[in-house]
């Protein structure tokens, strides 16, 4: 390996740099494509940051996800989930690499397909209606993360890959927080063993009890385990996956879709008066706040140039998909929340073979969410200060911990059939 002489990292930390990252990802753009960057946690990282260059990284055969490329200065600061969770949970698909990861996503696709999907919108649609009529009646304001962005995507989800309710009634949302480890000597560290603990526990328990037959995904993965087609910590690793990348990223993307919305009324008020403009609506939110901020690792196995920087052989190196979608080169006017905005060419879910196979599902659900909300509860606004809401402090992702809301009274009643773009 040749010595490199590495720049000074740009923090990426800090309740302002959470709240509205883009203007710092403005500046990185025109300084150049590829910037190196520190994380709260002490990780380096080299940050992808142009349309272009994003879409060509994402493609790139020279960069694999498989932890064990990464060296000795980032292992030290960002492998530090305890053992033996780490080898059992940390080998589902963000970490794998062709032809196993191959293997593993065609094990899953088909379960998220957009005709699956399509077929299951009338049972998302009443899930989403049966969360708006529980809502809190009286007038006073509504936390939406806690009474409906953190709860419909994960029962769409049971739907979507068979959890059945005795399971999914005792999945406790707090064990998302493990994909953000805390490191040996913070004092939090117990609490988030005992998380990690806790979720593979159940994850045990769901494996047993899909073993003993059923539909869906979950069964489908415990048969291909038993068949030899996937390892134990493979299937772990899965499910592990599934039950926490497969929701939390759709309810952050709820709170910043509505967001958006609240600081741009004149778009929702027309959203709410045509909505036959959700699906598109829903492609320009994903653009113009994406809850997927940054990629997961990749790694180069020897010492390269990427876009005209030199990285060395095991660096992290990550995409920030909010900075490529808000490049001017690709997007004209991209600060704009534009609902006419031609569709379908953001990387909010990615590129290339590690593309987000639930897109469809979450499209479904942003579209089913949004327009549910907007319909059935009149007036809706944010009760609280803007400059207050509580930006999670995720290293890769965005979206608030809380979400405040006032209506109009009563929640309208359930349209006898669902809209266009519902």
């Amino acid at each position: 390996m040749i010595a490199v002489s590495l720049p000074d990292p740009v923090p990426l930390s800090g309740p302002a740099y959470k709240r509205d990252p883009y203007p710092l990802y403005a500046r990185m753009r025109e300084a150049g494509p590829v910037h190196r960057v520190l994380f709260p946690s002490g990780v380096t990282a080299w940050l992808v940051t142009g349309y272009a260059a994003a879409q060509r990284t994402l493609a790139d055969p020279r960069l694999g996800k498989n932890h064990a490329l990464g060296n000795d200065r980032w292992r030290a600061r960002a492998s530090i989930m305890p053992e033996p969770q780490h080898s059992r949970l940390q080998v589902h698909l963000l970490h794998q690499d062709a032809p196993r990861h191959t293997v593993m996503r065609r094990l899953i696709t088909d379960a998220f397909a957009p005709r699956r999907v399509e077929a299951l919108r009338p049972r998302l649609q009443e899930l989403a209606d049966a969360l708006v009529d529980a809502l809190p009646a009286g007038g006073e304001p509504v936390d939406l993360v806690e009474h409906f962005a953190a709860r419909f995507p994960f029962r769409a989800l049971a739907e979507v890959i068979g959890l059945p309710p005795h399971l999914a009634g005792r999945f406790r949302r707090e064990w998302g927080k493990v994909v953000a480890p805390v490191g040996p000597d913070d004092p939090g560290r117990p609490a988030y063993e005992a998380l990690l603990r806790g979720l593979e526990e159940y994850i045990a328990e769901v494996v047993a009890d899909r073993r003993g037959g059923g539909d869906g995904l979950l069964a489908r993965l415990v048969a291909a385990h038993d068949t030899g087609e996937l390892t134990r910590a493979e299937l772990d690793s899965m499910i592990f996956q599934l039950l926490v990348a497969g929701q939390e990223p759709v309810t952050n993307q709820i709170t910043t879709a509505l967001v958006a919305l609240f600081r741009h009324p004149e778009a929702l008020e027309r959203l709410r008066a045509e909505p036959r403009l959700m699906p598109s609506a829903v492609e320009e939110l994903l653009r113009y706040d994406s809850a997927f901020e940054l990629t997961t690792w990749r790694f180069l196995a020897e010492d390269a140039e990427l876009h005209g920087t030199r990285v060395p052989a095991g660096d992290s190196v990550i995409v920030s998909l909010c900075a490529a979608n808000r490049d001017p080169e690709r997007f004209p006017d991209p600060d704009t929340l534009d609902l006419d905005r031609d569709r379908g060419s953001h990387l909010a879910f990615g590129h290339g073979v590690h593309y987000c196979p639930g897109a469809a599902l979450a499209r479904a659900e942003l579209r089913i969410a949004l327009g549910t909300l907007l319909t059935r509860l009149p007036g809706l606004r944010l009760a609280a200060p803007d400059a207050g809401l509580p930006w999670i402090p995720a290293v890769l992702g965005r979206g608030t911990s809380a979400l405040p809301v006032r209506h109009d009274g009563c929640p309208y009643a359930r349209p006898s059939s669902p809209g266009e773009g519902r």
